[in-house]
């Protein structure tokens, strides 16, 4: 059987988008039109890949009410995915988006996880990963969850003979490294914010993810916005980015985009990474965060830098 490309998103969400003519705090703001999505940043990496003919499974907790609507929005998408019962319900997160693209996200905490519901996550990865398959461990962590919980599962990934890749920010991002990911992908944020200091130039980028290369032993993929991603790997430093202009649409996703094309891919590190900023750009290109299958066209507006 052929690999599978696994996500775990601990917390997930189910997502409720608003459009809006504009915004304003303090007034009353009529939406018109609204649409409904799962969501979290796993989620969004097998939906990508799904999308695109890509095998993949998202491993998530499922609770309450909001849990059963998740279900039902994956099963909408024909998203292959493990579900995890938890006591508590998923969070609900609402994003305000304006006709230029902007999105204002107001995002739920989410539930409170025991040890043993967020254990029951990690074994029913570790339950459905096969020899040489890719495991995403990505987003936010969830209440009563450990920030080591990366960490641990990247580690028994890697004893069974899987690759983890890791996309998260804060104390589960630092403390994930100790884990030895095959792959992490930082935006611009998180890698200054992991490194310490402030990132205003490519070579300051370059940098600093040289240096967590040189701690962890990872390959560190970064996206870098309109400016595509750097890659730093066994090799030269890469750089790709959009060539021409791009009608922003909305970046919501966009990241999670880039790393499901990254990894959907094999083959040398330069086409793999325009690979991913491919599919970064058909995720701006379309109002949600599900960009749909990437096109030609989306391969044909990325150069290497």
């Amino acid at each position: 059987m052929s690999a599978v490309i696994l996500t775990v998103t601990p917390n997930p969400s189910v997502d409720r988008t608003l459009d809006v003519a504009s915004l304003v705090a303090g007034a009353v703001n009529r939406a018109n039109g609204a649409h409904v999505e799962p969501s979290g940043k796993g989620v969004n990496v097998t939906r990508a890949l799904a999308a695109n003919g890509v095998r993949s499974r998202a491993v998530l907790p499922i609770g309450g009410a909001e849990g059963d609507q998740l279900r039902r929005l994956l099963e909408e998408e024909s998203v292959s995915y493990v579900a995890v019962p938890v006591t508590e319900p998923v969070r609900v997160n609402i994003s305000l988006r304006t006709p230029d693209g902007v999105v204002t996200k107001v995002n739920e905490p989410g539930p409170i996880l025991s040890w043993g519901e967020a254990d029951a996550l990690a074994e029913a990865v570790l339950a459905h990963l096969g020899h040489g398959d890719w495991v995403v461990g990505a987003g936010t962590l969830p209440r009563g969850v450990s920030d080591d919980f990366y960490a641990d599962l990247a580690e028994r990934v890697r004893l069974a003979g899987g690759r983890f890749a890791l996309d998260s920010s804060g104390a589960a991002l630092r403390k994930g490294l100790a884990g030895r990911p095959a792959l992490v992908k930082p935006n611009l944020d998180e890698l200054a914010e992991l490194t310490g200091g402030t990132l205003p130039t490519l070579d300051d980028v370059l940098t600093a993810a040289a240096k967590v290369r040189r701690t962890t032993g990872t390959d560190v993929l970064v996206s870098l916005g309109e400016e595509g991603a750097v890659l730093v790997g066994d090799g030269p430093p890469l750089h790709a980015r959009v060539g021409k202009p791009v009608r922003v649409a909305s970046t919501v996703g966009a990241g999670d985009n880039l790393l499901a094309g990254f990894l959907a891919v094999n083959g040398p590190p330069a086409h793999r990474l325009r690979e991913a900023v491919a599919w970064g750009t058909a995720a701006v290109r379309s109002p949600r965060s599900l960009a749909g299958a990437v096109t030609d066209d989306d391969r044909a507006v990325v150069v290497l830098a």
